[in-house]
């Protein structure tokens, strides 16, 4: 049967090892996103297909008569395939999850020191020849509030308990009784925490969670990190509370438009740290992606020969 890996990086090609290869063995792998023609022409005839980033539409999932099975690598497939399209033409979409949980948390983690020790600031302010030590916060003892507990929410929770701080969460379904955190509302999160820590799935029900009204309820003192994705945080309202000093700092890696433009009102403030939404890029996460998208592929292959 043909199977196609039709966008793979140079990154995960550098990850591909013997031993993540044969799981799917015969499979064709183009480099680089491709362009309409050598999509569909590597789409023709495929049974199994590995999808990175690709648009996959309704109108191209009807001419893929073949297909039966989409690995996306990652969980957020909706965004690049229409998975309702795909369900009523009998295609499986599959998506890899937990891949980079640790790896998400730790940079959920950098952030917040960063924004605890405003660390980019002095590095902006000593590129510009200036020499200023602003006071800084120890988070020993600091409440960290995290909103979503899932794999990433509950990675952060343990690293931040066994940091010193003292951790509440919220989560829609409730709190696991077995994370070293205390469950409260989501207002008293909000209103008590020092750094606030947003880890939720972006869908109907959270886009647009954290509005104005939510974002009021911050301390003046506090951190509010974002690692989930930028459409859960009302960013014209962040920004303007951002310039009142209502809210200490924010540090962000998601954006409600990737790539966030230079002129974007968040890069003129002092008091906020923007990252590249990288928090899942390491290797360790890359491997971890790449070979649990070849076994869900070999699964279903199997699965559709037997």
């Amino acid at each position: 049967m043909k199977s196609v890996y039709i966008d793979c990086t140079d990154f995960g090609q550098s990850v591909l090892t013997p031993a993540i290869l044969d799981k799917v063995p015969g499979l064709a792998i183009h480099m680089g996103d491709p362009d309409p023609a050598t999509l569909e022409a590597m789409l023709d005839g495929a049974v199994g297909v590995i999808n990175g980033h690709t648009i996959m539409d309704e109108a191209m999932l009807k001419r893929c008569t073949a297909l039966r099975t989409i690995v996306f690598l990652g969980t957020g497939a909706s965004t690049y395939i229409d998975v309702a399209a795909a369900e009523k033409l009998g295609i499986n979409v599959r998506t890899v999850r937990g891949y980079g949980d640790r790896t998400i948390a730790e940079h959920a983690f950098a952030l917040i020191l960063a924004g605890a020790r405003s660390l980019t600031r002095m590095d902006r302010e000593m590129r510009r020849g200036e020499w200023v030590a602003p006071v800084g916060v120890e988070l020993a003892g600091k409440r960290l509030g995290v909103i979503g507990t899932g794999g990433i929410g509950r990675e952060l929770i343990r690293m931040a308990d066994a940091f010193g701080m003292e951790v509440v969460a919220w989560n829609r379904s409730g709190v696991p009784a077995d994370l070293p955190c205390k469950e409260v509302t989501l207002d008293d999160l909000l209103q008590t925490s020092h750094v606030v820590s947003l880890h939720l799935a972006l869908n109907d029900a959270t886009i647009g969670l954290i509005d104005r009204e939510k974002l009021e309820k911050l301390r003046p003192d506090a951190v509010l990190v974002n690692v989930a994705r930028g459409a859960i945080v009302d960013e014209k309202a962040l920004v303007d509370l951002l310039r009142e000093r209502r809210i200490a700092h924010a540090a962000l890696d998601v954006f409600e438009q990737e790539p966030l433009p230079g002129d974007h009102p968040l890069t003129t403030l002092d008091n906020v740290t923007l990252t590249s939404h990288a928090a899942f890029k390491s290797r360790e996460a890359m491997v971890r992606l790449l070979s649990g998208g070849f076994d869900l592929l070999q699964e279903d292959l199997r699965a559709l020969s037997s």
